[in-house]
């Protein structure tokens, strides 16, 4: 994953671009959806290493 994939209206702190990495590739895709939809959920500006756990523990990583 590069991080120049992150392009979209979030920005992510560095934390959260490393715990994105850490999830397995063939569900990180639909990860990272959920996680930005969470973000924009409670209206974050930032996708944060914490809201990256959240999601992962709702996937059962």
């Amino acid at each position: 994953m590069d991080y120049a994939d992150f392009n979209g209206e979030l920005s992510w702190t560095p934390e959260a671009k490393a715990k994105l990495k850490n999830i397995p590739y063939f569900v990180r895709s639909q990860a990272r959806q959920r996680i930005e939809q969470l973000a924009l959920e409670e209206e974050l500006e930032e996708v944060t290493a914490e809201i990256v756990e959240r999601t992962r523990l709702e996937f059962g990583q």
